[in-house]
């Protein structure tokens, strides 16, 4: 199975749990399976089985058909070049905060690891309560605006045409400090759990 088809379910199944306001915790007790376990499925560490997923899905009360429309398990013949307009992006709920929108632009498997590509637009103003932790490597460039990046104890301020990469492993919190909407070009670097 392709990491591609691996990683959007993941992510399919965290941004229902999000869109209905399910806490991990609850979607763990109602699925039978451990919080921990909820985690690393959502965050592409593991592969659920076919009972476990089944679980999830009846515990989010998604028909199994949704779930899995347009989700290709053929692997595709890679072109040479691939051309996507802007409104062939997937915008998707990463997090339920105010202000953070995300439009995925691809997702690849490379060399056996995923990666993704995505636009974050934030609002002015707009800011996570917490830190928070993506189990990948994360490159990020700014497109436009003006964003706080804290990661563990310190805090980077970048602007338009700059970049940073960071193990994304480690806590993490962003906010749009400057004048007007943000854009950033987000790369995330997901690694197999035995290559850390």
């Amino acid at each position: 199975m392709q990491e591609e088809v691996l990683l959007t379910i993941s992510n399919r199944i965290k941004e229902i749990r999000l869109a209905k306001k399910i806490t991990a915790e609850r979607l763990a007790k109602n699925a039978k399976v451990s919080k921990g376990l909820i985690s690393q499925i959502e965050n592409n560490r593991t592969v659920p089985s076919l009972p476990v997923l089944i679980n999830i899905l009846q515990a989010l009360e998604v028909d199994l058909n949704d779930f899995f429309k347009n989700i290709s398990f053929e692997r595709e013949s890679r072109k040479t070049v691939e051309l996507k307009k802007p409104n062939e992006y997937k915008t998707f709920q990463k997090e339920h905060v105010k202000g953070f929108l995300y439009h995925r632009i691809f997702t690849r498997s490379i060399l056996d690891n995923a990666v993704d590509f995505v636009l974050l637009e934030l609002k002015e103003g707009a800011r996570r309560k917490k830190k928070i932790v993506t189990e990948s490597f994360e490159f990020n460039y700014m497109l436009k605006g003006k964003l706080e990046c804290e990661v563990g104890d310190e805090t980077y301020f970048f602007s338009e045409g700059e970049s940073m990469f960071f193990d994304s492993r480690i806590e993490h919190n962003l906010a749009n400090v400057g004048e007007g909407d943000a854009v950033m070009l987000i790369v995330y670097f997901f690694i197999k759990p035995d290559m850390k």
